[in-house]
């Protein structure tokens, strides 16, 4: 099993207490408003890499929720096909479509960031998104830890792209869909 930083390995709840963790915590919660602009270098880096990791969408997304499930074990409570199967996690049919779809749309979203000045996710999958969320109780620290392992598939899949700079441009873009979700997580109307 790899090692992930001590504080992403708190899974029952998943509870994250370090300082990096509270500051993501507050940029997760801030307005889109609050952000400053998704620059033209950020967007270059994640054009980039999202084009080199496209072809590989799948198994890409699928690796990114299996990683989410290593880290936090608990998180897969937060998934109704997953929550009373009896399929092993990385067997359930229902988890690569859904992981694709997370990760095509995350990565879209953060492709096309820069473009339009805003998350560019359908308004009523937003709402949908929103309401899902809340209704499944997820919480800032899941988003971290799910930020966390977003950024550490991105990695392995671009390696000899992946630089700091690469990391930040893609943090940013996670941010700014995560408090756009946000802003929608509450009971459907």
């Amino acid at each position: 099993m790899k090692s992930y930083p001590r504080w992403a390995q708190n899974t029952n709840p998943i509870f994250i207490k370090s300082p990096t963790c509270q500051i993501l915590k507050h940029r997760a919660t801030m307005s889109t408003s609050e952000f400053k602009g998704f620059t033209e270098e950020q967007e270059a880096l994640v054009v980039k890499s999202w084009s080199a990791m496209k072809k590989n969408a799948s198994e890409l997304g699928l690796k990114f929720f299996l990683k989410i499930f290593e880290i936090a074990p608990s998180a897969q409570k937060l998934f109704p096909f997953l929550r009373d199967s009896s399929v092993p996690v990385e067997q359930n049919p229902k988890l690569k479509p859904h992981a694709m779809s997370v990760f095509i749309m995350t990565c879209e979203s953060a492709v096309q960031l820069r473009k339009a000045g805003k998350v560019t996710v359908r308004e009523s999958s937003l709402k949908k998104l929103g309401a899902v969320h809340f209704k499944n109780g997820v919480v800032d620290e899941h988003y971290e830890v799910t930020k966390f392992a977003l950024l550490e598939t991105i990695k392995e899949a671009v390696p000899e792209m992946w630089s700091p700079e690469m990391k930040k441009a893609w943090g940013e873009a996670y941010d700014q869909l995560v408090a756009a979700i946000k802003t929608e997580m509450k009971p459907p109307s």
